[in-house]
């Protein structure tokens, strides 16, 4: 088959896409014949050498759809996405034509959608509907700033939100973006100038009832003066590639009353029943994935490098070449 191998980290040029074996099947675990996957923050960590716990030399790739090759508790051609729970750190991830993971990290679903956008939902709605449920708590009629909302995430949240019924605001650092965020249906877009606060407070003079922060430590002191007392900042994403705080002083750093929780989740967090109404939603036409760039097993260091670089918005996917469209 062929795969992506990270042979050590540093520059793109460490991805190499070569051929080797056909992963064998271990009791509990199942092959998939990966049809496309989504690239993530974590896998530049990976590459860059920022991730800890990683062995080298590996496939990345902390998440993939396709179908069931063999295994057990599957069908052979269940359709079926996959993520996390080592995939690309401790084993062999996603960036191959199969991979090899714990049953217990499957997730079924039933789809006539093209793999190309199959390929941009399951992390990216995992992360969005885990950071809005459990660590948000977001209801119906409150507001919802997303710091870094052109990021696939940021999309994926927006579009959960509105349909939860909340009033969304969501940043962008590039004015050309603005007009995209509002298309996707984000009630406030704003241009992110480093001092958001002041935007949202003269739109909600008390804050917003919560805050979803992707881009990272960086902006993290302004997301959690946007927010009103009692309201929430959940820390989900680190666009910028920083995620610790020195010196972390609570009473100092908090905005008295401003809560912050973290959300990073499982394949387990991720209900079948979610993801299948999410993507019988899109079908319909009812919801969107917010725009995505579609590249190639053998364009893997261009698009490594355009995430690095932050060139597009939305989410980049890859396919492996070994299908036309959905299966079966």
């Amino acid at each position: 088959m062929r795969a992506v191998v990270l042979r050590e980290p540093g520059p793109v040029e460490n991805l190499e896409l070569t051929d080797l074996p056909l992963p064998e099947v271990k009791p509990g675990w199942v092959r998939i014949a990966v049809k496309a996957f989504g690239l993530n923050r974590s896998e530049l960590h990976t590459r860059l050498g920022l991730a800890d716990g990683v062995t080298f030399p590996r496939v990345p790739g902390i998440e993939a759809v396709g179908i069931v090759d063999a295994g057990d508790g599957f069908a052979p051609g269940q359709q079926v996405a996959t993520m996390m729970g080592g995939m690309g750190r401790t084993f062999d991830g996603g960036y191959a034509e199969y991979t090899v993971v714990p049953r217990e990290q499957v997730i079924p679903f039933r789809s006539e959608l093209p793999w190309e956008v199959l390929g941009q939902v399951p992390e990216t709605l995992q992360t969005a509907y885990g950071s809005l449920t459990t660590g948000l708590d977001l209801e119906a009629g409150q507001t919802l700033l997303i710091r870094g909302g052109t990021s696939a995430l940021g999309f994926a949240t927006a579009t959960l939100a509105k349909d939860l019924g909340a009033t969304v605001f969501a940043t962008t650092r590039q004015p050309d973006r603005i007009a995209t965020l509002k298309d996707h249906g984000v009630d406030h877009p704003l241009l992110d100038d480093g001092e958001v606060a002041k935007q949202v407070r003269k739109i909600a003079p008390e804050g917003v009832d919560a805050a979803l922060e992707l881009v990272g430590t960086p902006t993290l002191p302004d997301t959690l003066n946007a927010t009103r007392v009692h309201g929430t900042v959940c820390f989900a994403g680190m666009l910028s590639n920083q995620w610790t705080i020195s010196n972390f002083y609570p009473i100092g750093y908090l905005p008295a009353g401003v809560r912050l929780t973290a959300y990073g989740g499982e394949a387990d967090d991720l209900p079948a029943s979610v993801l299948q109404r999410h993507l019988d939603r899109i079908a319909a036409g009812q919801a969107s994935l917010g725009p995505a760039k579609v590249y190639s097993m053998t364009e893997i260091r261009q698009a490594h490098d355009d995430l690095e670089h932050n060139r597009t918005a939305g989410k980049l996917v890859v396919l492996t070449g070994r299908a036309e469209g959905a299966a079966p």
